[in-house]
């Protein structure tokens, strides 16, 4: 059975071919990085199942997974890139307050004020806590980054499409004086 697109979640990508037995190393976005793997057959954008992980074991910056498809060396190179899905409804409950990051990608950022402040185009973890990457505001050229804490970003709502954030002084004030120019 194949997904809708807004039924799948974005969790994993190959890295490419480990070895000459047809393993691929496979770059997991879960929130714990193990965890992708217990959540059955990958799927590809359309829905349709593409991968099942058979077994995996870590190693620096991913994991080493062998899937039930026997694929050759070749095939698993050729799969470089891929990303892998999997249906929402095999994701656990969330308490409130949480997000799942591919829900909020593309949701419009505010200030307090209401006043645009861009589009949350990314939400990184360089190894200091979530960044939230912004681009798109009338006034700026490129994108900026805001910590994704409480303080910064009082509130959120995925029905309204909306994010809230209190940016730091600075950033109003660059605003401000990008838009006097």
């Amino acid at each position: 059975m194949t997904q809708t697109a807004d039924d799948l979640v974005f969790i994993a990508a190959i890295a490419g071919a480990h070895g000459v037995k047809g393993e691929c190393k496979v770059k997991s976005f879960a929130g714990e990085p193990e965890a992708a793997f217990s959540y059955g057959a990958f799927r590809d954008a359309d829905g349709a199942v593409l991968l099942t992980p058979k077994s995996w074991r870590p190693v620096k910056d991913g994991f080493i997974v062998r899937f039930a498809e026997n694929l050759t060396r070749d095939q698993a190179q050729a799969l470089k890139g891929t990303r892998l899905h999997i249906p929402r409804a095999a994701l656990p409950a969330l308490e409130d307050n949480e997000f799942y990051h591919a829900d909020l990608i593309g949701l419009k950022v505010q200030a307090l004020d209401g006043s645009d402040m861009g589009t949350l185009r990314a939400i990184h973890d360089f190894g200091s806590g979530d960044l939230l990457e912004i681009t798109g505001t009338p006034d700026r050229n490129g994108s900026w980054m805001l910590p994704f804490t409480r303080d910064f970003v009082p509130h959120i709502s995925i029905g309204d499409g909306v994010i809230t954030i209190d940016p730091p002084e600075e950033v109003g004030s660059k605003a401000e004086e990008e838009a006097g120019e």
